[in-house]
């Protein structure tokens, strides 16, 4: 199975670094306030309030993902190809993440397939940490493209909500293009759709 580690980011604590936003990411540019990815064909707006990710936090994200992913599954996995794009934070708790990696289609539906067994390896490592979800798919449109979309919602101990997870992934230009919304209130949930919603696919 090839591993989306999109799926995996949200389960780091975060921290967010005020820095040359340009250092932070692996590819495309950010040019004021404006993102573009020239592999992904994608241009959105960052949102005013919200900090860039640091390149380091993004990286350890993706060392606790692959652990994750082992421990749970045993799968010890090569994300040598996974790069990071365009990665904003408002708190710990409100969170954009976007990723790319290379997907070579060797039989048709593939990604589709792919794409719902990592929907079951994301239930499964929740689970064995002992973290209950509910979970619900959907599709959405942005920008006329339609996007496969993974609803978590997460349980504190006490069986109160403690976090919401949005996960969009399609396959763009030869590469499995993930977005990730994490959050907890409505308001910051909707600064993020806002952005999101209004980007622009080439």
């Amino acid at each position: 199975m090839k591993i989306k580690i999109i799926t995996l980011l949200a389960l780091i604590i975060l921290i967010s670094c005020k820095t040359n936003p340009n250092k932070q990411i692996d590819e495309g540019k950010i040019t004021e306030s404006t993102y573009h990815s020239n592999e992904i064909g994608w241009t959105m707006e960052i949102p005013t309030g919200w900090n860039v990710t640091h390149k380091s936090v993004s990286d350890e994200r993706t060392e606790k993902g692959l652990e994750a992913i082992k421990e749970s599954a045993g799968i010890d996995y090569d994300a040598t190809g996974l790069k990071q794009l365009l990665n904003f934070q408002k708190d710990r708790f409100h969170i954009f993440q976007s990723t790319s990696e290379p997907f070579e289609i060797e039989y048709e539906g593939e990604w589709e397939d792919n794409n719902e067994g990592l929907k079951q390896l994301l239930y499964e490592t929740y689970e064995s940490r002992g973290i209950k979800i509910d979970t619900s798919s959907s599709t959405k449109k942005i920008d006329n493209l339609n996007f496969e979309v993974f609803h978590i919602t997460m349980y504190g101990p006490d069986g109160k909500i403690i976090l919401y997870q949005d996960m969009y992934s399609r396959l763009i230009n030869g590469f499995d293009f993930g977005v990730n919304l994490n959050y907890i209130n409505e308001k910051e949930k909707n600064e993020m759709m806002k952005v999101w919603k209004e980007s622009k696919f080439e």
